[in-house]
């Protein structure tokens, strides 16, 4: 089975430290979770402005992510509630 790296941009190493200890627990749990079971699931893609990122979701919160298929390379871009996160074009 092919192994999935993890990585994230700038906005998305701001957006992860500005959360309280608890939430960063979650969210790592599930990242972790994603990246070793990416084979396994089918990603929940995003429509509109957000066209070509998916999503994952942990409670209230949403994790947008890129899929690098070539280099079987997973990137964060924004982690935020699900009342913001897809105002944040």
């Amino acid at each position: 089975m092919t192994e999935w790296s993890l990585s994230f941009t700038k906005e998305a190493d701001n957006d992860f430290a500005r959360l309280n200890k608890e939430t960063q627990l979650r969210i790592r749990d599930k990242l972790e979770w994603l990246r070793t079971n990416f084979n396994k699931i089918t990603p929940a893609p995003l429509g509109g402005e957000w066209k070509g990122f998916f999503k994952v979701r942990v409670s209230d919160w949403r994790i947008i992510y890129k899929v690098n298929w070539l280099n079987n390379l997973l990137t964060v871009y924004v982690i935020d509630r699900r009342d913001k996160v897809y105002k944040r074009v």
